[in-house]
This record gives structure tokens, sequence and C-alpha cells, in this order.
């Protein structure tokens, strides 16, 4: 019988190295799984796990989820589209001193390379960025470009992770997912991109209980479910 709930967040991420590559899924403060970040901080502090990449929208909001993860200094590079906001002060810090290396990668550009690497699309091209740092690796080297139908673009690669963190609504024992409005995001995309996708769940439904025509993630891309409470407010 396929079951793929577990009890804990040690179950969860029993397989997390050194290195992994992490989707963390989130826009701002909706659909951030804190509950799954939480979780994986006492496991990467079990293990003494370090050297993580963390692929994300913002990098960190306040002193809880991401930016608690952040803090612990096990995160050495984060690729993401909003690195700076009011309240990303964990971040701002680690960045200034050295700590943490960062890709900064336009919002759509992010979701594409997700897509992309779901999709088992090689590289592509986009307008976005041509002419700007942004066109640039990190060590300055510009990109490859080309002109198409009279406009230049941009050759982007597909971002690939080990784990995907994501927040859903309600899941099967499946895998089959649902979620709440704007907490769905990045997550259908990031569980597509991921070897292992991890995702929080509210509820826990029967088989044949979600209506197929609305699932958004069928559950051949989700390896581990955990059910958590959900918070006296809802987010959007």
């Amino acid at each position: 019988m396929i079951d793929k709930f577990v009890a804990t967040a040690e179950q969860a991420f029993a397989d997390i190295k050194s290195g992994s590559t992490i989707m963390v899924g989130g826009f701002g403060t909706a659909g951030i799984p804190n509950e799954l970040i939480e979780g994986l901080l006492g496991v990467l502090q079990d293990l003494d796990i370090r050297e993580l990449t963390i692929i994300n929208n913002n990098a960190g909001n306040g002193e809880r989820g991401l930016a608690a993860l952040l803090k612990t200094e096990r995160v050495q590079k984060i690729v993401c589209s909003y690195p700076r906001q009011s309240d990303s002060y964990v971040f701002d810090a680690l960045y200034k001193s050295g700590k943490i290396k960062l890709e900064l990668v336009p919002q759509g550009n992010l979701a594409e390379r997700i897509r992309a690497a779901g999709a088992g699309v090689g590289a592509f091209f986009t307008p976005t960025g041509y002419g700007t740092e942004l066109a640039k690796y990190s060590d300055g080297s510009p990109k490859e470009t080309r002109e198409i139908d009279g406009r230049m673009y941009v050759l982007e690669y597909p971002l690939h992770a080990d784990f995907a963190l994501i927040k859903a609504y309600k899941g099967d024992r499946w895998g089959n997912l649902i979620y709440r409005k704007s907490a769905r995001n990045f997550g259908p995309i990031m569980a597509m991109a991921a070897r292992c996708t991890v995702a929080s769940v509210y509820e826990r439904v029967e088989l044949g209980e979600l209506d197929p025509e609305s699932i958004v993630t069928p559950g051949i891309f989700v390896n581990k479910l955990l059910c958590v409470a959900e918070p006296s407010h809802r987010e959007p």
C-alpha cells in the first residue's frame, strides 16, 4: 500500500547531506512551509549538515522560517529574486559579512528555470536581463546571447534541486495535492524540479476525496508528506 505520509521531520529529511540544493516554496509570506523548515533545522543540527544552496523567491522574513535557517550559517548560497525587504536583516548581515553568496535572478526567469528543470528542458533563451549585469555569471563572465527575430536574448539554464519543501492545503496518501489561493505560488513547479519533494498539508484526506480536476500537483511528483496543525489565522 502506498502511503507517503511520515510522522516526523527526521523521516522526511533522512537522506539530506551537506552540499544539498533545497528549493523552498513561498512568495513573500504566503505559502512558506515554516513547519518543514523548523523540522529541517533540527535535522541539520543533529547531522551537522552544511554548505547548502537555497532556491527561493526571497531571502527570508524576520527571524522565522527561511531567515532562521540562514541564521544558522549552514547555507553557503541563495538563489532568489528579492533578497532585500524591510525585514530581511538576517540575510543582509550575512551577505555584508561575506558569509553567504547570492545569485540574483529576475522572478520570471526564476520561475521558468525551475519549470524548465521539471519539464526536461535543457536551456532556454529569454530577453529578460539582456544588456544588464544580470546577463553575466557571478564571476563576471558574460552569458551566451543570441538575436532571434530582431530581438536579443540571454541563454539561461534550468534550476534542479535535491529537495523541495512546499506547503499545500490538502493531500492524500498517494501525494496528490491541492493548494489554498496564493499559497500555491512556486509549489507546483518546485515539486517537479526536485529529486525529493516534501510537502506539508493541513489536512489528510482519503483517496478519491479530492476532485481529480482540482488536483494541482499529482502524487508522482511528491515523495513525502507531513501533516501539520493549521494556524489560527489563515494566510492569503
